[in-house]
């Protein structure tokens, strides 16, 4: 999330909490700030990887998913989907930490 985002969610948190801003806006513009999930490459997969200075192996242990659906991804052979591509997107975004 940009730090725009950021300090606008900030705003509206304390316009809420001093009854000026309804429970759906909240919801609508909390929905809105979340991380946008797109497709990756095969070739992205494997760049995200090798940033994160880990083998396949150590990588699919930080995502809990197998060796064998990581060696699939990165060789193009199926496609992250679901929770798996959401933690992809964060660690492309913020790094191996983020959800260590």
């Amino acid at each position: 999330m940009s730090n725009l985002l950021k300090s606008l969610q900030n705003d509206m948190t304390a316009l809420k909490n001093a009854d000026l801003v309804n429970e759906t806006t909240m919801r609508e513009l909390n929905a809105a700030c979340l991380t946008e999930v797109t497709p990756l490459s095969a070739a992205e997969i494997k760049r995200i990887r090798a940033e994160s200075h880990v083998s396949q192996s150590v990588f699919a242990k930080y995502l809990n998913m197998s060796t064998e659906s990581v060696q699939k991804w990165e060789r193009g052979e199926k496609q992250p989907s679901g929770a798996a591509l959401k933690l992809l997107i964060l660690v492309k975004e913020k790094g191996l930490d983020a959800i260590a």
